[in-house]
């Protein structure tokens, strides 16, 4: 599984750092962040991502080839030119996915860190290797010593993993997303192992995850994990179906009703107790 996290950091970091300046796919920037990480954020979008989750507010993120080409040198040059507005906050990336583009996120984070700005992923863990040495689902083949190290390198150079856990259940989550969810709990399992702080976030959904017995068994999951930081709990919304109709993909979720506030109160309910329950 490569390297423990301990020893790797050091190399990691330093491999990343010199002598490299990839392109990496980019959707687009945001430079006042407040709902992606602790503090002021400078939210990176990258292009791409193997999910089609039938809620995603981003389907104009799905495509690769659609992204803008940038180098990480030219992402954080934007970011400095405002560095006192992240003193308490500093560089997210989100999508997309971005652990799809593995190599240029390490190095975008191994030198975000060089210059000491707090960095953290925002992911589906989708991206995560399986027991057959690849992601179970969404990218080539690959060895899996190899695909771990690229994972032990990229988390050397991370502060905090924001992990959205879509269902808890594999058939449900692959009707949700297009993909099991086997690999995504593996990885939360990896990152407790890491000690690495994770925040969970799960958007509750009428009629697929707002249930009960899912909510418990998520809240059961979480309830075995000794790094989650935060939960937060995303009520359903239609604000991306825009988004859809001007792509001229099919919105499947057009007849679902909203989640009320009350609604993810009683869910986000559940989830706690649950978790205090099992820790």
């Amino acid at each position: 599984m490569g390297l423990p996290l301990h020893e790797f950091s050091v190399k990691a970091a330093a491999r990343f750092i010199t002598g490299r300046n990839d392109m990496g796919k980019i959707h687009s920037i945001e430079t006042f962040g407040t709902v992606d990480g602790p503090g002021v954020r400078f939210v990176v979008f990258f292009q791409g991502c193997p999910m089609r989750c039938q809620y995603c507010h981003n389907p104009d993120t799905w495509l690769p080839e659609d992204g803008t080409d940038v180098t990480a040198d030219e992402i954080l040059a934007k970011m400095e030119r405002n560095r006192a507005f992240y003193k308490t906050g500093g560089i997210t990336a989100t999508g997309g996915e971005p652990m799809l583009q593995m190599e240029f996120l390490t190095e975008l984070f191994a030198r975000a860190k060089s210059l000491g700005i707090h960095t953290c992923l925002d992911t589906s863990g989708i991206m995560f290797p399986g027991e057959d040495g690849c992601p179970k689902e969404g990218a080539a083949p690959d060895n899996k010593a190899g695909r771990m190290e690229q994972i032990d390198a990229l988390l050397s150079v991370t502060d905090l993993v924001m992990l959205d856990i879509k269902h808890m259940r594999p058939e449900a989550h692959r009707k949700l997303t297009g993909h099991s969810n086997e690999n995504i709990l593996d990885f939360a399992r990896y990152l407790d192992a890491m000690r690495k702080p994770v925040w969970i976030r799960h958007v509750v959904v009428p009629d697929i995850t707002y249930d009960s017995k899912e909510l418990t068994e998520l809240g059961h999951f979480l309830g075995t994990l000794s790094n989650v930081e935060k939960l937060e709990v995303l009520p359903y919304h239609a604000l991306g179906k825009v988004k859809y109709d001007n792509l001229g993909i099919n919105y499947v979720l057009k007849d679902t009703p909203q989640l009320t506030k009350e609604q993810a109160k009683e869910a986000e309910r559940i989830i706690r107790a649950e978790m205090e329950n099992i820790s």
